[in-house]
């Protein structure tokens, strides 16, 4: 699973993917054509997708309240997600979740939720489930920075240590949870930190760098697939766009602090990256830009056009069978 130009173009091509349809689902909001709240991670594409690229048949992720672009990263059919958003009965969870709440068993993603930290223990215990079975899959357990003062956090990490669990921890710690910051929620520089008092190996990564995500994510990966023990990985990334749809003004930063991210967006990154090393022309990227907006738009009408959840399935997705 090495990277290579045709993995690199894979993963732009859903990086340029899920920044277009976040920028869409904003404009829709916006318009009125959608309803509720959304958290949107605008900036996070590299963190979101990279990680998700490392990853073979059977592997799961846990997602958070953020996870459009983790689902986009996993290969989710944007037409199911848009018909999600939409609360359309083709949607991907049948119009019941809406956006915090995606989960595609089929393509490796098992929970996403607006509960801060509540993928944690269904992460680790996804992980156990693999161990206990003798299976060659492992978990990366998708969390922000904001999470890692919940007491679940601890929790995990001390089982996942304690059992070796094939598990990857991957904190995109963005800099804020809503609007707090980290320097001022924890006592700590770096969060990886936290792992080694549970004698966990960890990782800090440049969350704008697709490249090295993919790479230091993978090779964590393979020591967790080999038995091991649970890694831990901090990605320092940034959202460009507010927490939620309610955080307009974002008073809690300044444009000085937002100009130097926006400099270092991931996406313009990792084409600068493809065309220096010649793996791809500016002529494909556009083209690439292009086929992703029609493909969005098509897929927005798909949502439109589709029915409504009905009735009779209203309890669907409330009890088991």
């Amino acid at each position: 699973m090495s990277l290579t130009n045709e993995k690199i173009i894979k993963m732009y091509t859903r990086m340029v993917t899920a920044r277009l349809l976040e920028e869409m689902l904003n404009e829709m909001f916006n318009e009125g054509m959608l309803h509720g709240t959304t958290h949107l991670g605008i900036g996070q594409e590299a963190s979101g997708v990279a990680p998700c690229m490392t990853l073979m048949e059977g592997d799961k992720i846990t997602l958070t309240h953020r996870n459009h672009v983790g689902c986009v990263g996993i290969g989710m059919d944007v037409k199911k997600i848009l018909a999600e958003m939409f609360g359309k009965e083709t949607g991907v969870c049948g119009g019941y979740g809406g956006s915090m709440h995606m989960v595609d068993y089929e393509k490796g993603n098992m929970f996403a939720s607006g509960v801060v930290g509540g993928g944690l223990g269904i992460a680790v215990g996804a992980a156990l489930k693999m161990k206990y079975k003798g299976e060659a899959n492992i978990v990366i357990c998708f969390i922000g920075d904001g999470a890692t003062n919940e007491g679940m956090f601890h929790e995990a990490l001390n089982l996942a240590s304690i059992w070796k669990l094939p598990i990857v921890f991957f904190v995109e710690n963005n800099g804020y949870a809503v609007s707090m910051p980290t320097y001022r929620s924890m006592n700590l520089q770096n969060i990886e930190k936290r792992a080694e008092s549970y004698g966990m190996r960890s990782i800090i990564v440049d969350g704008n760098n697709a490249i090295d995500i993919y790479n230091m994510t993978f090779s964590a990966v393979q020591s967790v697939r080999e038995g091991f023990g649970p890694m831990f990985i901090e990605s320092k990334t940034y959202r460009i766009c507010g927490h939620s749809r309610s955080d307009t003004e974002q008073l809690y930063r300044n444009q000085k602090e937002m100009d130097y991210y926006l400099a270092k967006c991931p996406i313009k990154r990792l084409e600068e990256y493809m065309l220096k090393n010649n793996i791809a022309k500016s002529e494909m990227l556009k083209e690439i830009n292009t086929q992703v907006m029609d493909e969005l738009k098509q897929a927005v009408l798909y949502a439109q056009n589709s029915l409504e959840p009905s009735l009779e399935n209203i309890g669907k997705y409330v009890y088991a069978k």
